[in-house]
């Protein structure tokens, strides 16, 4: 019953959020970070209450989803680790670090852990080449981490629920 109250808050305020918008066009991506916000992630009713909301197609509001990497419609951990493999931090060994967070972790970069703390992600640049290879964390960003730095970065975040 508490996440059914809860579930109602979340999408009370995003309706509140909707209608304090302009009806222009461009506010989909908009309302879509908003609800990624309030919701952690975008499930198929989450993006059906968009599509009736915005008075546009359930498909228009999928496609968007699906095309940019930022949307998910898979729970997130609270704490989304994103290590860079664009070139520079590759070449700087983004692959390793990648490897040990997967190690550390116990899961693939894509995945969530069990107690939805973390999610490993790969992306493609920071755009921070002079700080490679870089790992951000929410929006931390670390510079010139390494394999070795893996365990000390996820101290910082091991007394946070």
């Amino acid at each position: 019953m508490l996440n059914n109250i809860l579930e109602e808050e979340k999408f009370k305020e995003l309706k509140n959020f909707i209608s304090n918008l302009n009806d222009e066009k461009g506010t989909l991506i908009e309302v879509l970070h908003k609800a990624q916000h309030i919701f952690g992630y975008l499930p198929k009713e989450v993006q059906l209450f968009i599509s009736e909301q915005l008075n546009i197609p359930l498909s228009k509001v999928f496609g968007v989803v699906s095309f940019y990497s930022y949307f998910t419609t898979k729970p997130r951990g609270k704490f989304v680790i994103n290590v860079c493999l664009g070139t520079v931090c590759f070449v700087k060994g983004a692959d390793k670090i990648m490897e040990e967070f997967e190690k550390q972790l116990n899961i693939k970069c894509g995945e969530t852990t069990p107690d939805n703390k973390f999610t490993l992600e790969g992306l493609r640049c920071v755009g921070a080449c002079g700080l490679a290879p870089v790992v951000v964390i929410n929006d931390k960003v670390y510079g010139h981490v390494t394999k070795n730095d893996v365990i000390k970065i996820l101290s910082n975040y091991s007394d946070i629920e």
